[in-house]
């Protein structure tokens, strides 16, 4: 008799549910963390006129090493540093649980989080750690400095700034964990384009720092490329869980194509930061609603009933991510991206109206 799917898989992947991306046709589009400006007509065309000389017939090159320079030159990834190309940075987070999972080994993060970091570490078989942040989403030094000493974690995952609160911790205490550590730290950067601080600077210098990135939200979400820089004895251990051909060539190509004219895209992060600063300004004149500090290219709310609001966004035909239910710091939140001048006023318009 032939098993069924139920029969055949783990129990703890059929318990889980699976990651839902919500059908977003119809609405402004405001729950992914997405940058809302195409790129200009000229350079589409420049861009399609590139691609179309792709040797579609051929694998790309496994090693992506004309990427990974201009990523380095891009980026100012140091010369000591080594580069992982990923297929996004949720690829890099399954290799790296991949590659540690031993029998008895751990992965921490500060929830709140990544969900990706808990999913990844239950697909690999790792315990999961979870810190908690104290109630305003900063971080407890004292409790995480503990548990890495009690638990000696193969990995630390560090979102920095934050996802979903936003906020971006004090780099002091993030150097105090990466002294604490036994084992890597990963300081996820993929809002780096929007925050004021980063660590690679240490990158290559530090033995056990790991920097991820990703260009998604900097306005490359639909090529799905992310990338890490480390030492090189870590580049290379990660580099043996890699699938060969795991960056495609048109990836990699428009990677480099949108990398000639990043001027673009830093232009659209900085129009992207004074959106969040009005956004910001006007989202603390509504009563009944607290904002937390953001570094990222979202800001995060709390109300009286997220729920409520959610459906009201919905009914105004705005999308927007509902927190609530999520995890119990993230009580009646909701997460809204920051996006082009119309957005974030229809935004606004909605809240008005909910509030009024």
């Amino acid at each position: 008799m032939k098993r069924s799917v139920e029969q055949l898989l783990r129990p703890d992947i059929l318990g889980m549910a699976a990651y839902k991306v919500a059908d977003a046709t119809g609405y402004i589009k405001l729950d992914a963390m997405e940058n809302p400006y195409r790129l200009p007509p000229e350079l589409r065309r420049e861009l399609g006129r590139r691609l179309a000389d792709v040797l579609i017939n051929r694998y790309p090159d496994p090693a992506g090493s004309q990427l990974k320079q201009d990523l380095a030159q891009a980026f100012a990834i140091p010369s000591g540093a080594a580069i992982l190309l990923g297929n996004g940075s949720d690829e890099i987070i399954t290799l790296l649980t991949q590659a540690v999972a031993t029998p008895g080994a751990k992965v921490m993060a500060l929830e709140p989080s990544f969900v990706m970091y808990r999913m990844n570490a239950q697909f690999s078989r790792i315990e999961y750690l979870s810190v908690p942040l104290n109630s305003d989403f900063s971080l407890n030094l004292p409790l995480t400095l503990e548990q890495i000493r009690q638990h000696q974690p193969e990995v630390i995952f560090i979102a920095y700034p934050n996802n979903p609160t936003g906020n971006r911790f004090q780099r002091h205490e993030v150097e105090a964990i990466l002294d604490a550590a036994t084992g890597l730290v990963v300081v996820d950067e993929a809002y780096q384009a929007f925050a004021d601080d980063s660590f690679m600077d240490l990158v290559g210098q530090v033995d056990n720092l790991l920097v991820m990135r990703t260009l998604s939200k900097l306005g490359m979400a639909g090529i799905r490329l992310g990338y890490a820089a480390s030492t090189p004895a870590w580049i290379e251990a990660l580099n043996k869980v890699r699938p060969p051909y795991n960056v495609n060539v048109l990836t990699q190509e428009t990677a480099r194509f949108l990398l000639e004219h990043r001027a673009v895209f830093d232009q659209q992060a900085l129009e992207l930061r004074q959106e969040r600063t009005r956004l910001s300004a006007c989202l603390s004149t509504f009563d009944g609603l607290t904002q937390f500090a953001s570094e990222a290219n979202f800001i995060t709310v709390r109300v009286s009933d997220a729920d409520h609001l959610f459906a009201h966004f919905k009914q105004a035909k705005i999308l927007i991510k509902n927190l609530h239910g999520s995890h119990p710091l993230l009580a009646q939140c909701l997460r809204i991206t920051v996006g082009s001048p119309d957005e974030n006023d229809a935004v606004l318009a909605a809240l008005t109206a909910y509030f009024d």
